[in-house]
């Protein structure tokens, strides 16, 4: 994959703003990165789109992830992003600031900055999400605390956390964590 980054002149009119075009990412399944994630969501992560995949004006990242049966997202807040979710397989209950709601495919959740929230699997089978966090990061976390994954490979048995998880969430996108964190 290769890219040219555009770059908007300095005072350029805004009539003159269509001779600009920005780049163009086609991603079709089974070639997003992807990385497995350790305990306690177990599953994995496809990052789609992220300013290291392709140029863009407006930094975001976009992927998908997929929790095992059982598994769970941690109680946490975005302190500098936003995020949204939507639920395209499985189902679980997302509790935001202590509300639960349910999480079924189609279910869409905008989640401001420095709302604690977690996502919980609890269904028979791996729930499946959309995620995009704006600006971006979230996809450094997933790559720094995760396993390479390639496509159709088998499960890896479950593994820990990096031991300097907090360093690396700190340094992407994530607030101190809460005092009180609420465990599923």
């Amino acid at each position: 994959m290769s890219h040219t980054p555009v770059v908007q002149p300095a005072g350029v009119p805004a009539e003159n703003r269509a001779d600009v075009r920005g780049d163009v990412l086609v991603v079709q399944p089974g070639t997003a990165k992807s990385y497995w994630q350790p305990v306690p969501a177990n599953g994995h992560v496809e990052v789609i789109f992220a300013p290291h995949r392709v140029a863009m004006d407006h930094p975001i990242g976009l992927g998908t992830q997929t929790v095992a049966v059982g598994g769970h997202v941690r109680e946490h807040t975005h302190d500098r992003n936003e995020e949204v979710v939507f639920m395209i397989s499985g189902k679980g209950r997302a509790v935001i600031d202590g509300e639960s709601h349910a999480m079924v495919p189609g279910s869409a959740f905008f989640i401001g900055k420095n709302r604690r929230h977690m996502f919980i699997n609890e269904g028979e089978t791996e729930i499946t999400w959309m995620w995009l966090i704006v600006p971006n990061g979230l996809e450094d976390f997933f790559r720094l605390i995760g396993r390479p994954r390639q496509d159709g490979e088998p499960d890896p048995e479950p593994f820990a956390r990096p031991a300097n998880v907090l360093e690396i969430e700190r340094q992407t996108v994530f607030a101190a964590l809460p005092t009180d964190q609420r465990k599923p």
